[in-house]
């Protein structure tokens, strides 16, 4: 009698998964990083310079948001 054994050790998908999530912490980082940046940047500019640009002391969250997402 002839007996058969399949015996399939599946890859585990789990250092992927852990790669993506250092991956996605990396990005976090990037992206705080650049969003304080250029908060700060903008704190230091002058109403008068402000104002030359057409901006306010308010839409400095609003602008870092939007540069802060442009990071990959």
């Amino acid at each position: 009698m002839t007996y058969f054994t399949d015996t399939n050790v599946a890859v585990s998908a789990q250092p992927s998964r852990i790669a993506a999530f250092f991956d996605a912490i990396a990005l976090k980082m990037r992206q705080r990083k650049v969003y304080n940046q250029t908060f700060n940047e903008l704190s230091t500019m002058t109403s008068r310079d402000l104002a030359d640009l057409g901006l306010s002391r308010g839409d400095f969250r609003r602008l870092a948001k939007e540069s802060a997402e442009a990071v990959n």
